[in-house]
């Protein structure tokens, strides 16, 4: 499946729906009707006819094997975003793959998938759950804000072409590299994080953090630096572009040379025993802190 998160979680560039996050119902997806319409998201988010779309009668069954399908309802009854994952084993413990998560684009910049992602782990902790797992695309700035600096989430893998070669218009042209999120439900980072009492980092927390690939110009894009690989401070920091989709469509060979470059950044210094723990703005790009 190509489950990634769309990038439009977090925008502010489409119309917002009112009273969305005090009139909110999220509670698992139920009835034929209710799986039609996560089908229809899924295609209005990762394109007509959506090849890995996950159909009605597996939304279904995973929910009675402990998985997870929910929606986000408005007081109308309609559908403005869904989660959807599968629990598993892994070394004899239970571990939850998160394989989707979509906001429809009229709901966006609401909230809305955060408060997906704290339905998902209050299901999850009460059923034994400690441990849950998704991938994201390295080079969508939104999205690694929601999951490092909202959610309290971790990442030490990055894996090139996790999906293939993917017929999704969000991924095509660079490929589909992919981090590896690890979000340890019951841990102190996350429990505080999630109930505001550690808040996440501003732009002040890159002061004196060596950039592995430094812009030559803070507020260009286009200036796509080469990543050093001889550091070893124990605290670094990954750069990418604030909005790899509109740089896709409007300089796709740069949008490579960004790929390219934060390939080699993130396969060095993970495979070296940092991780990713924490991604801030500041000016025309993101920044991915490191730690040893």
């Amino acid at each position: 499946m190509n489950p990634d998160p769309p990038p439009g979680i977090g925008s502010s560039r489409r119309p917002r729906t009112q009273n969305v996050l005090s009139d909110l119902d999220i509670r698992p997806l139920d009835g034929d009707s209710e799986y039609r319409a996560c089908v229809s998201l899924q295609d209005l988010t990762w394109g007509p006819g959506f090849a890995e779309a996950v159909p009605p009668t597996l939304l279904r069954l995973v929910q009675q094997l402990g998985g997870i399908a929910s929606g986000a309802f408005d007081p109308g009854g309609r559908l403005l975003g869904f989660v959807f994952g599968i629990t598993g084993w892994v070394g004899g413990q239970p571990v939850h793959w998160s394989d989707m998560l979509a906001v429809h684009p009229d709901a966006r910049d609401r909230g809305i998938g955060e408060r997906l992602k704290r339905h998902q782990r209050d299901v999850l902790l009460r059923t034994g759950v400690r441990l849950a797992r998704w991938t994201f695309d390295p080079l969508e700035a939104r999205n690694a804000r929601l999951n490092l600096s909202i959610l309290g989430a971790t990442t030490g893998t990055y894996v090139r072409d996790f999906y293939g070669e993917s017929v999704s218009a969000l991924h095509h042209g660079i490929g589909t590299d992919r981090l590896i999120i690890d979000w340890q439900l019951d841990s102190l980072r996350v429990d505080r994080r999630l109930r505001g009492l550690d808040p996440a980092p501003d732009s002040a927390s890159l002061n004196d953090v060596p950039v592995v690939n430094a812009p030559h110009i803070e507020s260009d894009m286009s200036t796509c630096g080469e990543t050093d690989l001889a550091k070893t401070d124990s605290r670094l920091a990954v750069c990418v572009p604030a909005g790899i989709q509109e740089l896709k469509q409007a300089d796709p060979h740069l949008a490579l040379r960004w790929r390219a470059v934060t390939r080699v950044a993130f396969e060095s210094y993970l495979g070296r025993g940092y991780r990713a723990v924490e991604f801030v703005r500041r000016g025309g790009f993101g920044y991915y802190l490191l730690e040893r």
